[in-house]
């Protein structure tokens, strides 16, 4: 068994540059510094991330603004009913000069994907991002082509009961590491939005990078040295497990979804400057990766009652491991 190289960033510098890269995108996407973090988090735990909302609420902006502050070579792809499959991969295209077919990469290849609007695309089209999210690779008539690293796609989506929209397909949904939401912004917070356009007399906004590709992939390395507790990955578990025997759930989060809950927590708590999970960093995210893989019963369906509904529940129901329990954490006397 080989050693893994010592990271080259330590915990607190992973800290301090992913503080330099929200304050950059606050400074596009006015007072959503909470659901900017989760953001960030996913992307620093290696996932994917469906920011759904209404449209108009910065999900396109927060894209943007995170690409050019994380240095990565960004791609959108905007998701029409007539989009095909290949729009996305790329394809084969003879060369009339050589005589031969030769690979055209589509949007997928790059270091951020801006899924726009991904479910006003039908579902055979919404399928083909599958493997590109779980396999990092596309495959086009037989032949593998792998993807950049790191490889990141944030979809944006408008409400299921949005006029033309798709429902995304539960495999397609758990394969976001985090649904995150912005909501409306608060009336001083609008007013914010408007003083800064005014000021900026143009409407793009350019962001500098903090980092760049090699950079991030630094950050989430230095995540992955992170240990967590028996005590945090059980808490994990048993938050997972619960939402499956609830009585409103048809189907509850999958051990998916217990996985994403563990790496999300993770890449919380180094965020915030600590070497160790507590159980709060679960809580904190628990709803941005476990609301969205949760299906309700059909007979619930009217009901105001949802996944964010069943977490709560499960939350309140689960009992917290103690301080003394997590052994990272510091101890009282």
């Amino acid at each position: 068994m080989t050693d893994q190289p010592a990271p080259a960033l330590s915990i607190a510098q992973v800290s301090d540059r992913v503080a330099q890269v929200l304050d950059q995108v606050e400074t596009a996407v006015v007072g959503k510094r909470g659901a900017l973090t989760l953001v960030l988090c996913g992307i620093l735990a290696r996932g994917h991330v469906l920011l759904e909302d209404f449209p108009g609420l910065g999900k396109t902006l927060a894209a943007r603004s995170f690409a050019q502050s994380l240095g990565l070579e960004f791609t959108r792809a905007q998701f029409t009913p007539d989009l095909l499959p290949a729009d996305l991969t790329g394809a084969f295209v003879y060369d009339q000069k050589a005589g031969e077919f030769e690979f055209r990469k589509g949007p997928l290849f790059t270091g951020l994907l801006l899924a726009d609007e991904i479910n006003r695309t039908p579902p055979k089209t919404q399928s083909a991002l599958l493997e590109a999210m779980q396999e990092h690779q596309v495959t086009v008539e037989g032949e593998t082509f792998p993807l950049a690293q790191p490889f990141h796609v944030l979809a944006t989506a408008n409400p299921v009961e949005y006029e033309g929209t798709y429902p995304l397909p539960e495999a397609q949904l758990d394969r976001f590491l985090l649904r995150i939401s912005f909501g409306y912004p608060t009336e001083d917070e609008e007013y914010d939005v408007l003083r800064r356009r005014v000021a900026r007399q143009q409407e793009d906004q350019h962001l500098a990078p903090v980092t760049d590709a090699a950079g991030l992939l630094e950050m989430q390395q230095v995540i992955e040295t992170v240990p967590v507790e028996e005590d945090i990955a059980r808490y994990c578990v048993a938050l997972a497990t619960a939402t499956r025997h609830h009585r409103a759930v048809q189907v509850g989060a999958s051990p998916r979804g217990s996985l994403a809950l563990m790496l999300t927590a993770r890449a919380h708590a180094v965020v915030a400057g600590r070497d160790y999970i507590t159980p709060e960093d679960v809580k904190t995210v628990a709803h941005a990766v476990l609301d969205h893989r949760i299906s309700i019963k059909p007979e619930l369906w009217m009901s105001d009652l949802g996944g964010a509904g069943v977490v709560e529940a499960v939350l309140a129901d689960v009992a917290v491991p103690s301080a003394r329990q997590v052994a990272g954490a510091p101890q009282r006397a």
